[in-house]
């Protein structure tokens, strides 16, 4: 019987945890009764940022900065744990699959442990748990009517209209190149305009010189975010619901507008579209490897995005 069990994410950004917001809810169908916990390696976004989308998990905070990156956490994981005075865990599910994190995860007391990582070898031979994990767990979606209506009120005034086409083209991850360059999605939206679609771009407030950059070009942009006070990512899947198409990069606000579903378009260079594309119906990759063998985004051509776009458009234009 798991009554208590653990969640593991040592990935950074917000786009990493609304990624797991399926597991978590499938876990929680799973188990109807169990307690979640959260352990990240960085910040709880499901208690920060993401709190809007209403993920009920239970913080662990081990008071350990960038818990699993360092080997000395190896050492002080049990004792943080047993200072915190809960039971041991039923079940730790590691989201992850490098060793060195693992090793460190499996300090904390548990019944059972699932991970992926080295094909499963650190999995518990306690077979109960392990298999009704393995074989019961069936996929749960994020309902995007979770969020609260304050939301999608706002993104109704902010997009009264139809036509409208998104882009995100700002990174969260600086070390990585994941960024389409300015002047093709100028190109692009121009494009876009002879037939009657309407830019709206999904960019931040912080982001001022980058706005007004677009504004000289595209006149006609829409910039949802700096016409409101609300300051969510829930505010921006609800404004997913309002788009025709969303066209992004690898980033954030791609997993935030994903959960509403609509028809999306994501450039990947660097990173894995295996791994990080949204996975439903309307949802289009184009994948700098896989087209031009090239880990550069930016070798990406206009005209791709244009002849992905036709698919979900009617683009008399083109």
């Amino acid at each position: 019987m798991i009554k208590k069990l653990l969640i593991y994410n040592s990935g950074g950004g917000i786009g990493d945890s609304i990624q797991l917001f399926p597991l978590i809810l499938s876990l929680e169908n799973l188990f109807e009764k169990s307690e979640i916990y959260y352990l990240g390696a960085h910040e709880n976004h499901y208690l920060g940022r993401l709190k809007e989308y209403n993920i009920k998990v239970k913080n662990l905070n081990l008071e350990l900065k960038y818990f699993g990156f360092r080997w000395w956490h190896f050492f002080v994981a049990k004792k943080k744990f047993f200072k915190l005075k809960l039971d041991k865990f039923d079940l730790i599910v590691d989201c992850q699959s490098k060793l060195r994190n693992t090793i460190i995860l499996k300090q904390i007391p548990s019944k059972a442990f699932y991970s992926p990582t080295f094909n499963n070898i650190f999995c518990s031979r306690l077979e109960k748990p392990v298999k009704e994990f393995c074989s019961d767990l069936k996929t749960t979606n994020y309902d995007i009517k979770n969020i609260p209506k304050k939301y999608f009120d706002e993104s109704a005034r902010l997009l009264p209209g139809k036509n409208y086409i998104g882009f995100s083209l700002t990174q969260g991850n600086v070390y990585r190149k994941k960024e389409w360059p300015l002047n093709k999605i100028i190109k692009l939206s121009e494009e876009l305009l002879k037939n009657n679609k309407i830019p709206v771009f999904f960019i931040e407030k912080k982001y001022q010189e980058l706005k007004n950059k677009i504004k000289n070009s595209i006149p006609s942009a829409l910039f949802p975010e700096h016409e409101t006070s609300l300051d969510s990512p829930a505010l921006v899947t609800c404004l997913g619901t309002r788009l025709d198409l969303a066209i992004t990069i690898d980033n954030g606000i791609m997993h935030m507008l994903s959960l509403s579903k609509v028809p999306i378009i994501s450039l990947f260079g660097p990173t894995e579209s295996m791994k990080f594309a949204p996975q439903y119906k309307d949802s289009k990759v184009l994948d700098s490897k896989k087209i031009y063998n090239s880990k550069d985004v930016s070798d990406i051509k206009v005209e791709d995005v244009l002849t992905a776009a036709k698919n979900q458009l009617n683009l008399n234009n083109y």
